[in-house]
């Protein structure tokens, strides 16, 4: 058998893996990237730069559709999906060339083929071993399904969601998180009817309950409806539909079923357990420096537990990298990460929830502003609001904890939010802060001065 050896081999070339060889590289290691399928994985190819191209073509579609509220000729003919699939696609190529072309400038060799973990530190592809003095495991994820549910034809993930050559007219959405309320906003966009299917009480639940509100209330203006607090019991397909039955007893017939339940690690199959690598519930686990069980084996991305995004992933990936080459970086803080849901309206939060931070402090002060009093959320014909919690009574000190934020573009502002977060900041430390008027970035200069006891533009 043929054997290669590097400084470090990473399985995996999605978010965390490719991060990860750029900043090991940079570092002046030699690094081996094996990749099964595309360089630049699920997030590339199958679903954040996708799905964000789908919905900025949704967002056309609804300034047409709504262009002589501003005095703007123009109307909303239909949607073809062969012309937003090629946008789409187009983005993706264009990214996908980019960053080949990155990874080979970093003298990092790329190995396209299924990897196998045969050893602590060695990964088999195709009668070839690779062998690192360390491992990265970066083998990303799948779109999970219901047990006993088959997927194809009339039930699909999102991975068949975004090669549709046709927009449904009737779609059910089993699952109300970030991937189901993004398709569902998609498809509401391109004149389909759409049902929310989502078993916890309200949408986005991982998301303060504020946000939940705004959102629903937002998606009952735009004509979704939706079905929350019920299990799916049984999907029925037809010729030409699919008749979903929950628990309630309702059925809704449709010409579609995205399945939207989460997504689980790609962690079968692969030679993990093989080699004694401590898995939890088919997650590998780490402790908080991305380190396994295995001397020498590490980490990263969707494999572990915990949110699962991009640039989570990415910043885990650089993480690794530096801890490998001695630098000793700070561990990620999960709360610290920001998330967004670039459904329409946009939810954007960074910290901690309010219930989960009564739980950890027991005295909070929350301050919520309105977008309505936002000069520029007016020019965009946007609702919503921004929400802040900060640790301690009112009139104490006391760090930001959370910062929550539903309205257009909102996923905008994240930056400052998290910067603002990490760095534990006061109120009064970040409130003389200057925000350019007129931008979003106002109502959050104006929830901070709320929040340090000199509200402007609110009523009291």
């Amino acid at each position: 058998m043929n054997e290669r050896f590097a400084d470090l081999v990473i399985l995996g070339g999605g978010s965390g893996g490719y991060a990860c060889a750029l900043r090991a590289a940079e570092l002046g290691q030699s690094v081996i990237l094996i990749e099964k399928d595309k360089l630049g994985g699920t997030c590339l190819h199958r679903g954040c730069i996708p799905t964000k191209a789908m919905l900025h073509a949704a967002e056309i579609a609804d300034a047409a559709r709504n262009g002589e509220q501003f005095g703007v000729i123009s109307k909303f003919a239909g949607i073809h999906m062969s012309g937003v699939n090629a946008y789409k696609d187009g983005v993706v190529a264009r990214l996908y060339t980019g960053l080949k072309g990155l990874v080979s400038s970093r003298k990092i060799e790329l190995v396209e083929g299924s990897g196998t973990v045969v050893g602590p530190t060695s990964i088999e592809v195709d009668g070839t071993r690779f062998t690192g003095r360390n491992v990265v495991l970066a083998t990303g994820s799948y779109a999970k399904t219901v047990p006993g549910l088959e997927i194809g034809g009339r039930i699909v993930t999102s991975d068949q969601a975004l090669t549709l050559d046709e927009v449904p007219e009737r779609v059910v959405v089993l699952g109300g998180g970030v991937i189901g309320v993004e398709f569902a906003s998609v498809w509401r966009s391109f004149g389909a009817e759409v049902t929310v299917v989502e078993a916890q009480p309200r949408l986005v639940p991982n998301e303060d309950e504020f946000a939940s509100k705004i959102l629903e209330r937002a998606f009952r203006r735009r004509g979704i409806v939706m079905e929350t607090g019920v299990q799916f019991t049984d999907a029925h397909v037809e010729p030409g539909r699919v008749t979903v039955s929950l628990d309630s007893g309702a059925e809704i017939e449709a010409d579609l079923m995205l399945v939207a339940v989460g997504r689980g690690p790609n962690t079968n199959g692969l030679g993990f357990e093989d080699i004694g690598l401590e898995l939890d519930r088919g997650f590998v686990y780490t402790d908080e420096r991305l380190r396994t069980n295995l001397p020498g084996v590490y980490a990263v991305g969707d494999v572990v537990a915990g949110l699962q995004l991009a640039h989570r992933g990415f910043q885990q990936g650089i993480f690794v990298a530096e801890d490998i080459a001695g630098l000793n970086p700070r561990p990620i803080d999960e709360a610290g990460i920001p998330r967004v849901t670039y459904c329409d309206p946009e939810v954007a939060s960074v910290g901690l929830t309010e219930a989960v931070a009564k739980e950890q402090f027991g005295e909070i002060e929350t301050v919520t502003y309105d977008l309505g009093g936002n000069g520029k959320s007016q020019v965009l014909e946007t609702s919503g609001a921004i929400k802040l919690v900060k640790a301690g009574t009112q009139g104490t000190a006391g760090p930001i904890v959370g910062i929550h934020m539903v309205g257009a573009r909102v996923g905008e502002l994240i930056g400052e939010a998290q910067l603002v977060y990490n760095w534990g900041a006061e109120p009064s430390d970040v409130a003389p802060y200057v925000h350019a008027h007129p931008t979003q970035n106002e109502a959050f200069g104006e929830a901070l001065l709320a929040l340090a006891g000199k509200p402007l533009h609110t009523h009291s």
